[in-house]
């Protein structure tokens, strides 16, 4: 590989698990959920016009961990309504958010012959309180940093910087996956190389360009 990189930092939703989308879909379907209404309410969230009584986007605090899950999913709740106008049931919204996340072996494979190769590799994701299989980073991860753990969030620089410092690496010797634009940019301004995630097959030949190996899964 070139003597420039040495390093793989990758997202968990939407690289190493399903796509965020049709997550997000079987969830509003399964839980009945207005989904014309929840899509407004996400625009209205992330682009920082609704916030908390405190003045605080709620979904930043979440993922730095400066409110905890039930709030938030007290929060949320109260400004979803089912498809029949209906009140939402808090208690277990994240875990019925996120219930179909289902990992994929291919990601975590490319992870570990990764590491056979020498290669240094860090999980960086930004939590929603919900539950990470933390049984399958240790043979996949030198490293895992997580938002609400460390009270940092992508796409702020601070996050790429640490996860980058947990691996022993400087930021230009890392390549960072994530399958939001925003963030690999924010890590291609610290001199990073950047991979915009679509599908692991596509992932798979951008290393394969950026380390000049094969990063195949077993069987391929």
């Amino acid at each position: 590989m070139p003597d420039a990189l040495r390093g793989i930092i990758t997202d968990w939703g939407g690289v190493l698990t399903a796509p965020l989308g049709p997550t997000i879909d079987a969830w509003l379907a399964a839980d009945r959920i207005d989904r014309d209404h929840y899509a407004a309410v996400m625009r209205e969230w992330f682009a920082g016009l609704r916030t908390t009584p405190e003045g605080a986007n709620a979904i930043h605090a979440l993922e730095r961990g400066e409110i905890p899950v039930p709030e938030f999913e007290r929060i949320l709740a109260a400004e979803l309504r089912l498809e029949d106008g209906g009140p939402v049931p808090a208690e277990g919204l994240i875990s019925r958010m996120f219930s179909s996340f289902r990992p994929v072996d291919e990601m975590y494979e490319v992870m570990r012959r990764a590491r056979g190769r020498g290669v240094r590799t860090a999980l960086l994701s930004n939590s929603w309180g919900n539950g990470y299989p933390r049984d399958r980073f240790a043979e996949a991860f030198d490293a895992v940093v997580i938002s609400g753990e460390v009270g940092m969030r992508k796409p702020e620089p601070d996050i790429f910087l640490l996860a980058a410092e947990q691996s022993g690496l400087e930021p230009r010797e890392c390549v960072f996956i994530d399958d939001l634009e925003h963030n690999v940019e924010a890590a291609m301004d610290l001199g990073m190389i950047g991979i915009l995630h679509t599908d692991p097959a596509t992932t798979r030949t951008l290393l394969a360009e950026a380390f000049g190996a094969e990063l195949e899964p077993a069987g391929a």
